[in-house]
């Protein structure tokens, strides 16, 4: 079982380590909120959504998404609309203008932006079910469930220490110069990734 358990702990780092449009809106959202009990909804939202993708990987039932075409396409189409939006959003925000408590968004906002990147990124769900999905086959009973168990705490971890990082970072930065430029590179990363969405998506006609 502890072969399983730091598999897991592993896979899920090597898996949610690379800057992504995930990771970076968690980091933003940690900087740009005047308080640290503001990231709270980003937080759970995103680290809900990666339990979910794990659970579904590991159970099998997301493999539907790989056999129906329809549904990554409508999939893809949807996470491309969404990141170009959010990517607008976090780009025309200007927190050296503004303070924080303005420039910083509304819960319902970070919720809507959170599942987006989470659940409307078909590269995040083609890494989980391919990587994880694929992994824990290896496992059954306890085992399995021990794998399952560190993939999901790692994801929680993890976006809870990026929102701390990202909140030291916001209240170095009092004039909101540096957050400034995160919120640009932020921006260009998202667009990034609807972007390499965009071409996958060309690709398969």
């Amino acid at each position: 079982m502890l072969a399983a358990l730091l598999h897991g702990i592993v896979l899920a780092f090597g898996l949610i380590l690379p800057l992504g449009a995930q990771n970076v809106f968690v980091f933003n959202q940690g900087a740009s909120q005047p308080k640290f009990r503001g990231t709270i909804p980003v937080i759970i939202t995103a680290s809900l959504c990666d339990t979910l993708l794990i659970l579904l990987a590991v159970l099998g039932v997301s493999v539907i998404v790989l056999t129906v075409p329809v549904l990554q396409t409508v999939l893809f189409s949807i996470g491309i609309l969404f990141l170009i939006y959010m990517g607008w959003s976090i780009w025309k925000s200007d927190p050296s203008d503004l303070s924080r408590k303005e420039a910083s968004m509304p819960p319902k906002k970070q919720i809507m932006f959170a599942m987006s990147v989470s659940l409307l990124n078909p590269h995040a769900i083609l890494d989980t079910i391919g990587v994880i999905g694929t992994s824990s086959l290896s496992y059954s009973g306890t085992e399995k469930a021990a794998f399952t168990a560190a993939c999901i705490i790692v994801s929680w971890i993890w976006f809870s220490g990026l929102a701390v990082a990202g909140r030291i970072v916001g209240n170095v930065d009092s004039q909101g110069k540096f957050l400034k430029m995160i919120n640009k590179l932020s921006a260009l990363i998202i667009w990034g990734v609807a972007i390499y969405i965009a071409i996958q998506l060309f690709q398969k006609f």
